[in-house]
């Protein structure tokens, strides 16, 4: 991948454009976090051709979100279980609007029809 293909990707939330030591520094946090949240499997960073760690910018949302959890003293492992329980409702709720949108619409065409 280029520089120009990377460019592209840059307002994608899944492309994974920092590094360990930049994403602690985001976050306010340390790098044996980001480890620990990974061994804990809230999160997998990808890995660069170099083997180096690389964070997307939907991960650090997760990983911002289990710091605020354990900055208020809730354990690491409880932090990453509520995070992904809370990731997954908001799936839900997203895909259960999508259905209701969809039967909606297709009530408002039976009528029309």
């Amino acid at each position: 991948m280029t520089a120009d293909d990377s460019f592209g990707r840059l307002d994608d939330d899944d492309f994974p454009a920092y590094t360990m030591g930049r994403a602690a520094a985001m976050l306010g946090t340390t790098q044996s976090f980001l480890r620990a949240i990974g061994e804990a499997r809230l999160i997998t960073p990808l890995r660069s051709t170099g083997g180096h760690r690389r964070y997307s910018r939907y991960q650090l949302r997760i990983a911002a979100r289990a710091r605020e959890l354990v900055d208020h003293g809730t354990p690491i492992e409880a932090a990453c279980r509520i995070v992904i329980l809370e990731d997954q409702l908001q799936e839900a709720q997203r895909i259960n609007a999508r259905h209701q949108r969809a039967a909606t619409a297709t009530a408002r065409s039976r009528a029309a029809a």
